[in-house]
């Protein structure tokens, strides 16, 4: 049997043995999308990706969904849907029932739902006469569903940053199931939110590596009054709109394009910017100009979202083997995460970034701009280290890794993570967590997150996986659609495997807010 190259591809993917029918679903659909022509770029702009200098996350030939969409569900839940035949919700079941619903009916580049919403805030409103017991009964049967229907560790719950009856039986569900779906962020404010329940949030995530923790006092700043949310790893996005495309520049590529700092600062980085800028304009173009989903969308047509809240997302990723290449390059011994002068260096590097995407208006784009982002790693990435990290196995003690970052922050619009990886000693200690997170708000982190060594539950570029799950994958398989991508991303064979992230201890002596 003679098989063409695309029918080759397919016939591999339904013949797998460790995907289930749905996820083979899935990828013949991705399949059938990329055996369409790309969209039309300019030969110097398809040279770069073709060189993978500039990539485009596989999104997909011909985009026709965009890849994060966060409905307004609160306008959802008051006002029904006339195409999904529901009535305005009045109780919690209501609620919880026109919720579920629609997640089934939200697209993403994943083909499952990022952003669950603000979940504590959108049932409040619903609660009624229901006790905490019957509240509690709700909300774990609804947390079940959600991860054994939408297995998917991309998909993002938030909560807060007020302190209520809902956020706090979240946090309890959470801990206790112990789940990989969904991920979770905790929105806080040090002038709303108690220190009584961050402290339950960092309990968590020294049992959990959940919640990811965003700070709302900076994070608010970016966005107008109809808000944002946290969604897929760490995506900060307007609500109501989302993230149309994402594409990102592999720095490590244009630093070894350069001959020097200089050169890179002021030809290859500009050049490549640049042609990263077109590849967002053309995926653009095709999305709002020949996909017609914001035409046909229902979620268009009865006011869930917007065309115009949706921003491309400017990514980029290995900040840290750029600043060593430039400094191997200009003869001088620093590193990055290590060296003043190397981190500085990175801190240029990020303002020309800023500066660049600010300077750029776009026909396609929340209020005429892309949004810089520090793309996180995909899990075929080899000899890189995700957006702004420090490479793993090089981290300094938390203290000085939060100093060595915490001035990109500002820069980053859609978001940048760090994850500090912290012995498990920490857990007859959480409050010196707790003091390090409140210090790095301080001072001007956007996104605390952290893993606890010793757990079967991590977070590995954003997303969660269970240790126990990887161990299985390859004789077994497994339901949830993000193991394969963690299993890839162990098996990195060059050092860049989150496996080989170095726990830190937290001292009393170390906490930022004693210095």
């Amino acid at each position: 049997m003679n098989m063409t190259e695309f029918q080759s591809s397919c016939y591999n993917i339904v013949t797998d043995p460790n995907l289930s029918p749905k996820q083979k679903s899935h990828l013949l659909a991705l399949a059938a999308e990329n055996n369409l022509p790309y969209v039309t770029l300019d030969s110097e702009t398809e040279k770069a990706l073709n060189e993978r200098v500039i990539c485009d996350m596989y999104e997909g030939h011909a985009p026709y969904k965009p890849r994060y969409v966060l409905p307004d569900y609160a306008k959802f839940l008051k006002q029904g849907s006339q195409w999904l035949e529901l009535a305005p919700a009045k109780t919690f079941d209501d609620a919880i029932n026109m919720l579920t619903i629609a997640y089934h009916h939200v697209p993403s580049v994943t083909g499952m739902p990022v952003y669950l919403g603000c979940l504590d805030q959108l049932l409040l409103p619903y609660i009624g006469n229901l006790n905490e017991d019957e509240l509690y009964d709700r909300l774990k049967h609804f947390w079940i569903m959600l991860d054994r229907n939408l297995p998917d560790a991309f998909m993002h719950a938030n909560i807060g940053p007020t302190d209520n009856i809902l956020c706090r039986l979240l946090l309890r569900i959470d801990k206790e199931l112990k789940q990989v779906a969904p991920n979770l962020t905790f929105i806080y404010d040090e002038q709303i939110t108690p220190e009584a329940l961050l402290s339950i949030a960092i309990g968590n995530i020294c049992e959990t590596a959940k919640p990811h923790i965003a700070n709302n006092n900076m994070i608010k700043k970016d966005f107008d009054e109809k808000g944002y949310g946290v969604v897929s790893c760490y995506n900060s996005l307007p609500v109501a709109g989302g993230g149309s495309t994402l594409a990102r520049i592999n720095l490590k590529e244009v630093a070894l394009r350069s001959k020097h700092i200089d050169d890179f600062l002021q030809n290859t980085l500009p050049y490549y910017c640049e042609l990263q800028l077109n590849l967002i304009k053309a995926r653009s173009e095709f999305l709002y100009e020949k996909s017609n989903f914001f035409s046909g969308s229902f979620l268009v047509k009865e006011g869930l979202i917007d065309a115009n809240r949706f921003a491309p997302m400017f990514g980029i990723y290995a900040m840290a083997e750029a600043v060593n290449i430039l400094q191997e390059k200009s003869n001088l011994a620093g590193r990055y995460g290590q060296d003043e002068d190397a981190n500085e260096l990175a801190l240029t590097i990020t303002k020309q970034l800023a500066e660049f995407v600010d300077n750029n208006t776009l026909k396609y784009a929340w209020q005429g701009k892309a949004m810089l982002h520090a793309q996180s790693g995909i899990s075929s990435d080899r000899g890189t280290t995700p957006g702004l990290r420090i490479p793993y196995g090089h981290e300094p003690d938390p203290v000085n890794h939060i100093m060595a970052l915490f001035k990109h922050h500002h820069y980053y619009n859609s978001g940048i993570s760090d994850i500090l990886t912290v012995d498990e000693t920490i857990k007859n200690n959480q409050s010196a967590l707790l003091q390090i997170c409140k210090a790095a708000f301080q001072i001007g982190f956007r996104e605390f997150t952290a893993n606890i060594s010793g757990n079967d539950l991590v977070r590995v570029t954003g997303y969660m996986v269970r240790l126990s799950d990887i161990a299985k994958y390859k004789q077994e398989g497994s339901r949830i659609n993000t193991t394969f991508l963690g299993s890839e991303a162990a098996d990195d064979t060059e050092g860049n495997s989150y496996l080989c992230r170095t726990p830190r201890v937290i001292s009393h002596e170390q906490i930022m807010g004693n210095r």
